[in-house]
């Protein structure tokens, strides 16, 4: 028997295609993927022998439950050197295992069943699949092409109930690669509700800088990690910041269902934020992303895709098809089968996406050339519907 919750939880649907993509692969077909929002560089050397060290001097066991002091400390020290805010101490981080434990863990600690958490619409897809397990409901606040896909503030206050618990912000965003406008962040944050920051694609910029929601406001809990700045998603380590009346609940979840992030792990994200030669390899993946982010844009645009507000983080264009479908499920699979190519419907972002298809940049400027080439190909022999 399988419970109410689980049955009625959506798919990840860029792993149904991506899945799909490999199953085609495993066949003898080549396949250019576009789809995945994973980094394609491999983790800086320091990181990885930093782990090696860790292995031989016996770092093998159970940490602190909220992270080792020296990984949280340096965790200050860096939201303190890229952000200049100083407003919170090593005790009010949570060192977790990967970005979207975090998440279950934060949501789990202030949400009852029926509360509200205001999220924009598109969305990264798995945000509301943690409040609605947790039987909360995501409240879902349209955002536009036009507006580079931000939050409108007035909107938020509109859709503001005595059930809403927090307001979700996600900059840079998945799946726009946009930025949330410092203006419209302090907006929020003046409507007195506790935010959810996703962060977790900061140090992904490319034009202006990413803001942190601690520049604005302390009734925040702060969500990042380690994946996509550094290449890390298989060590699966990230991070909460919280307000301190938090900490002992979150410790005692974290104690009794995951007792400790990964040891190793966390002596190697230590390196990845001390380390200076890390900041050179960051320094180089970021030029390249850059570089093929300027390719991929107009590109697209070549081939017929609308690209309203050019976006400026993450390693994602949102691009809007409706030139070729109203089916963007349908639109992804046509396109993974015929020029086997594999990007993202934008209806696995919400309904508000439906017409947009996801293209990742996080793969090699070679591929990302001949998956655009196969996508024209296909789309100039295409039948007409």
């Amino acid at each position: 028997m399988i419970c109410r919750r689980l049955q009625e939880m959506t798919s990840f649907i860029v792993m149904d295609v991506l899945e799909r993509a490999q199953e085609m692969e495993r066949a003898g077909e080549s396949v250019i993927h576009l789809e995945v929002g994973e980094p394609d560089f491999n983790t800086p050397v320091a990181v990885k022998n930093s782990a090696v060290e860790a292995l031989k001097r016996g770092e093998t066991h159970y940490t602190h439950s909220l992270g080792t002091a020296k990984l949280r400390e340096a965790i200050c020290r860096f939201y303190s050197e890229t952000y200049g805010v100083n407003n919170f101490e090593p005790d009010q981080v949570i060192v977790t295992s990967g970005t979207s434990p975090a998440f279950l863990i934060a949501m789990s600690v202030i949400l009852e069943c029926g509360d509200e958490v205001i999220m924009s619409n598109p969305h990264y897809a798995c945000h509301p699949n943690f409040a609605r397990f947790l039987e909360a409901e995501p409240k879902m606040v349209p955002v536009y092409e036009e507006d580079a896909f931000q939050y409108r503030p007035e909107a938020i206050r509109a859709a503001i109930t005595p059930k809403t618990k927090a307001i979700l912000i996600n900059s840079p965003a998945n799946p726009t690669g946009n930025l949330l406008e410092p203006g419209r962040m302090a907006e929020i944050a003046d409507t007195g509700k506790l935010i959810l920051s996703d962060e977790i694609y900061h140090g992904l910029v490319y034009e202006g800088r990413a803001r942190s929601i601690l520049e604005f406001t302390d009734n925040c809990i702060v969500f990042n990690g380690f994946s996509k700045l550094f290449a890390m998603t298989g060590w699966r380590l990230g991070y909460l910041i919280v307000p301190k009346y938090m900490v002992r609940p979150i410790q005692k979840m974290v104690q009794n269902f995951f007792i400790s992030a990964n040891s190793v792990a966390q002596a190697a994200g230590y390196t990845a934020l001390t380390d200076p030669s890390v900041k050179s390899d960051i320094h180089q993946m970021l030029e390249k992303y850059n570089r093929r982010r300027r390719y991929i844009i107009p590109r697209l645009r070549e081939i017929g895709f609308g690209i309203t507000v050019e976006p400026t983080g993450a390693f994602y264009v949102l691009a809007n098809a409706r030139k070729f479908t109203s089916d963007s499920y349908k639109f992804a699979f046509e396109v993974l089968e015929n020029a086997k190519v594999g990007i993202t419907p934008g209806i696995d972002f919400g309904s508000n996406a439906e017409g947009y298809v996801r293209f990742s940049y996080a793969n090699s400027m070679e591929n990302i050339k001949e998956g655009l080439d196969r996508i024209e190909k296909y789309l100039l022999t295409r039948p007409r519907a």
